[in-house]
């Protein structure tokens, strides 16, 4: 049996030695419709019926295992345990009583790091379950022989969550990377401040480039800011153009 060690063991007897072992090829995501702790779902279990899943889930993140990933759970019909010995991890996660709301980010991080232990331990690829015996992530609603009974299991919130966040969160830590954000663009505001503090450091401020060295006031100011030089240049065009000028001017005449 394997056990995560970044969960609660909270161990389900006699199922815990009784079921049959299982090689772990699926994990199957679930909301149990009750805004219940671990502790709570692992009472359920132990007190009020003979199924189980492998792991409970709280909205703060709080991660149980009631039975190791290698031992068969009951929580996904068809895919509990197959003839050829593989089966499905199963989770199931605190939800409202509609199932109608997203995994908090407490959730969808415990689920990350859960699904990366799951690939790096049983070789789960990373991919989504493109059949019900396809080894791979997946919900419980997806396909029909893990979920004979129709349920929307873990809810429409949470599995286009499930697709866009979870699932692509789970490969790019087991690569070793994280999700890029996307870029924002720059408000115009945004493009003013930068623009002005630029030219408050650049054009005003003293101190940013060396003067020229045949400046009368070098020695007493050794830097320029981007504006004296700016300035120095336009008077010294303006100086050489007003000389051309006067020679053209000079010669016409002669």
């Amino acid at each position: 049996m394997a056990w995560y060690p970044g969960a609660t063991k909270m161990e389900l007897q006699p199922e815990s030695d009784d079921q049959p072992a299982i090689r772990p090829t699926q994990f199957i995501l679930h909301s149990i419709v009750a805004p219940w702790t671990p502790e709570r779902t692992y009472e359920y279990w132990r007190d009020s019926t003979n199924l189980e899943s492998h792991f409970g889930l709280g909205y703060d993140g709080s991660l149980a295992q009631f039975i190791g990933t290698e031992t068969r759970a009951d929580a996904n019909a068809a895919a509990n345990r197959r003839a050829d010995g593989t089966g499905a991890v199963s989770l199931e996660s605190a939800s409202n009583l509609q199932a109608s709301d997203p995994w908090t980010p407490e959730q969808v991080e415990t689920l990350i790091k859960l699904g990366v232990w799951l690939h790096q331990q049983h070789g789960i690829p990373l991919r989504i379950c493109r059949t019900a015996d396809d080894p791979g992530f997946g919900w419980h609603a997806q396909f029909t022989a893990w979920n004979p009974n129709a349920h929307s299991c873990p809810g429409a919130a949470r599995i286009e969550q499930f697709k866009k966040v979870v699932f692509p969160g789970i490969v790019a830590r087991a690569a070793g990377k994280t999700p890029q954000e996307d870029d924002v663009a720059l408000s115009d505001a945004d493009v003013k401040r930068i623009a002005d503090a630029v030219y408050i450091k650049l054009l005003k401020t003293d101190g940013v480039l060396d003067a020229p060295a045949d400046s009368a006031e070098y020695k007493t100011n050794r830097f320029w800011s981007w504006q004296s030089h700016i300035q120095d240049v336009t008077t010294r065009v303006r100086a050489l153009q007003k000389a051309v000028d006067r020679l053209i001017a000079s010669q016409t005449k002669s």
